[in-house]
């Protein structure tokens, strides 16, 4: 056993030190975690508070793991508080959002032999399926007027996770069991890059996921598994693995699609093509229903708002300036277009200057910060309305950590649980807020990387 002695400032703790900081943080997280399923019957604190104190406790523990020393016992101490955090959401009843009944209840009427795509919930051909599942088709959302919005690999995840069990917390459990290959593959992919492995924790104890994956199941999920898998296999240059993985992540949400200018490298065919294959054929298997395979999205871009723009933070913002009160949802969507132009071409030029040197090593990653930047973009110009949306931003963060997107993260889990989080002037405030603090993050990390403040610190391992 070795050990490289440097002296300690007052800012170092020695790796035990960091171990018992990090069990005390993790207990915390996994009290407020066992409130979060309090507050469903019972409030005590209210929901801005357990996410008000999980979010501090969390920045805490980003901050030890980032600058603090570590040793082979704080690997397992990071996943211990990570499962125990979400075990106590995983088995109750969800009370945040009800979609995981709609999982379910898509699986159902598969094994029924049924399209998913061909009737809405409420439907009187699927009347016999009400009786045995009642509570399931109880909870529905949109159930009289809503066909299924979910692409086909997420159906086909449904109808293997029913055959199994046709219970929500089945379908909780394999939400989880995906949160386990995204940890695989985040911590493949920090160990390749020569970070530790421990930065997994940016990933593992963000208790956003708690709330909307084990507490609520959310899909999303199963969609971050597989651009994990994606990010990993570019990194690798397997450009098949690379277009398979991102497909199914397309074919389970459609949102990663604005990955791939950053996955796609220069001179290769063989990833665009694999998606696109993937792609078409997963939307093959149900085609028997023709347009209707697309589902519920038509519907749901005009209740969202987002075809009238009245949902785009940013467009709302310009609105009320002077001289601009008119303008228009389709500008907004050629200044995002022209934003992701501009990001892609950025890729493609990080790219071409790595395919021209030939470096290996850290080069190969060039492509993780345009696809961070891609994902972002996106957020910030859609601005979600709700926490599960923006949570596949966690895995690039446990990645490339940064102040910005830190802020944004926590602030929009903390401030969607108050009573700002109401559609209308309110919301439009917390808007304002939450884009505030991350304009105000953006300088303090400009000002960083121009003038960094050093810390002598240890990083041994014993």
């Amino acid at each position: 056993m070795t050990h490289k002695s440097l002296a300690y400032d007052w800012h170092v703790l020695r790796p035990w030190q960091t171990n018992a900081v990090l069990v005390l943080i993790g207990a915390g997280m996994f009290a407020l975690s066992r409130q979060l399923v309090i507050e469903y019957h019972h409030y005590a604190i209210g929901y801005s508070g357990v996410s008000g104190y999980s979010a501090i406790l969390y920045v805490l523990a980003v901050w030890i793991i980032l600058s603090q020393p570590i040793n082979r016992f704080t690997f397992p101490i990071i996943l211990t508080v990570a499962v125990a955090c979400r075990l106590i959401p995983l088995f109750a009843e969800p009370h945040l959002s009800s979609d995981v009944y709609r999982y379910v209840w898509d699986g159902i009427v598969q094994h029924a032999h049924i399209s998913p795509y061909r009737y809405v919930p409420g439907d009187e051909h699927l009347a016999f399926l009400r009786a045995p599942h009642q509570h399931i088709f109880d909870n529905i959302n949109r159930r009289d007027y809503a066909r299924t919005i979910y692409p086909p690999a997420a159906q086909l995840f449904f109808y293997l996770v029913t055959f199994i069990s046709p219970t929500v917390t089945c379908m909780k459990i394999a939400m989880v069991l995906c949160e386990g290959i995204t940890m695989y593959a985040l911590v493949a992919l920090l160990q390749d890059l020569g970070l530790r492995r421990e930065q997994c924790l940016l990933y593992a104890w963000c208790p956003v996921l708690f709330w909307e994956i084990a507490g609520a199941g959310h899909l999303d999920s199963a969609a971050m598994a597989f651009i994990a898998l994606a990010l990993l296999a570019r990194y690798r240059r397997r450009p098949i693995a690379t277009g398979i993985f991102l497909a199914v992540a397309v074919l389970f949400k459609l949102y990663p699609l604005v990955l791939f200018p950053a996955l796609y490298r220069r001179g290769d065919w063989k990833m665009p093509v694999t998606l696109a294959a993937v792609i078409a054929f997963g939307y093959a298997i149900y085609s028997s229903v023709g347009l209707l395979v697309f589902g519920f999205l038509g519907g749901y871009v005009q209740e969202e708002g987002m075809e009238s723009g009245a949902r785009y933070f940013l467009l709302v913002l310009a609105q009320q300036m002077p001289g601009l009160r008119n303008l228009s949802t389709t500008i907004f969507f050629i200044f995002g277009a022209i934003v992701f132009a501009a990001i892609s071409l950025w890729a493609w030029r990080r790219d071409t200057a790595v395919t021209k040197s030939g470096a290996l090593a850290h080069c190969d990653a060039a492509f993780l910060v345009p696809a961070f930047a891609l994902a972002a973009a996106l957020m910030f110009l859609f601005s979600p309305h709700y926490a599960w949306y923006v949570i596949w931003l966690v895995p690039f963060f446990a990645l490339l950590p940064n102040l910005p997107i830190l802020t944004y993260l926590m602030g929009f889990f903390y401030l969607y649980t108050t009573a700002l989080a109401n559609p209308g002037p309110k919301m439009y405030r917390l808007n304002k807020i939450l884009y505030a603090a991350v304009f105000v993050a953006f300088l303090i990390h400009l000002a960083r990387q121009h003038w960094p403040v050093k810390f002598r610190q240890t990083r041994d391992r014993l």
